[in-house]
């Protein structure tokens, strides 16, 4: 059993969590235009989904030797820490006022009121979702980390592949493909365990298996399935999906997958105390990102500040802020209850 860390993972989680942050700071929307398609911020939002696959890998990978020496045991004091960060940051968002010009105007109640009506339209989405959208995170890891541990225990491993690949497949279909397929689904399929289960479950194989490749055979696995992700993408466009609104397609396997293993095959890439240092911070800072960068957005919005110049600001302000916000928490009692 590895019990030493591996640094390239160390420093893939801190690529990956800043790629997102980028992601949701929604840059390159409003100028780079072709034919009045921003063309470029389109293209810059998918070439980001590789990340959180990556985060569900990495899980996988991780917890695979105490899960399966312990399943249930794991599963509990892995998803315990995980409730609570979900639970208390889902209220932080529902209480927190999106637009500061509402509440000023019309008052915090008014604000509020309409995005809890907009969560109430769809109940199982939101419950899944929590109270900000990108906490789906949280949920679709511990259904992963359940339906493995159940498996393990019912000593049924060997079905924990096939159930995660036909999930995963279901949720492709059903999701971005659905306007092709008209497949029904009791909720966005993005959320819940139809993605999550089988990116874990390649993880938890890896390790497992000791499967290994070389720095070039994953970086072209990553390739392939990068330019399949973005074929897809593209042809769907036909099909009435937006270019930008593809979290997971078929490729996104093969994507996140190449990343992970190039990594594993260079372990000490980004062995330094930086890496060590804010690696630790990972989940705190995807928590929190979110909410800054609604706080940037009212800010440059006041400031009035547009195109080049507010894309730059959200951004640096956001990732400022909440490396501050969190490492302050860090040295507080609260750490234990806002960030596991």
């Amino acid at each position: 059993m590895q019990t030493q860390k591996i640094t390239s993972i160390e420093l893939g989680r801190l690529i990956a969590i800043f790629v997102v942050v980028a992601m949701h700071c929604q840059m390159f929307l409003t100028y780079f235009l072709y034919q009045d398609t921003p063309w470029v911020g389109l293209i810059f939002n998918q070439s980001t989904r590789f990340a959180v696959p990556l985060f569900f890998l990495i899980s996988g990978y991780l917890i695979q030797p105490k899960l399966t020496a312990a399943p249930m045991e794991t599963l509990n004091s892995y998803c315990a820490p995980l409730i609570r960060v979900f639970l208390v940051w889902s209220v932080i968002c529902l209480l927190m006022p999106f637009n500061l010009q509402t509440v000023v105007t019309e008052g915090y109640l008014v604000e509020r009121s309409g995005y809890w009506g907009y969560l109430a339209q769809a109940p199982i989405n939101s419950m899944l979702e929590g109270g900000l959208v990108h906490l789906w995170f949280i949920p679709a890891l511990m259904f992963a980390a359940l339906i493995s541990a159940v498996l393990i225990k019912a000593d049924k491993v060997r079905l924990l592949l096939p159930i995660a690949i036909v999930l995963y497949v279901y949720g492709v279909l059903a999701g971005s493909y659905q306007n092709i397929t008209e497949l029904w689904t009791p909720f966005f399929t993005r959320n819940g365990p139809f993605f999550s289960t089988l990116m874990f479950t390649i993880g938890f194989m890896i390790r497992q298996k000791n499967i290994q490749a070389t720095a070039l055979q994953g970086a072209l696995m990553a390739l392939v399935g990068m330019a399949l992700h973005f074929t897809e993408a593209y042809l769907l466009v036909e099909y009435e999906q937006s270019f930008n609104s593809n979290d997971f397609l078929f490729g996104t396997m093969l994507w996140g997958t190449g990343v992970f293993l190039f990594l594993l095959a260079k372990p000490n890439l980004g062995n330094s105390p930086w890496v060590s240092n804010l690696s630790k911070s990972v989940l705190p800072i995807y928590v929190a990102h979110l909410p800054i960068i609604i706080v940037m957005m009212n800010v440059t919005g006041a400031l009035q500040l547009t195109g080049p110049a507010k894309d730059a600001a959200v951004l640096s302000g956001t990732i400022l802020l909440t490396l501050l916000l969190v490492k302050g928490i860090e040295k507080t009692p609260l750490n234990r209850w806002l960030f596991r």
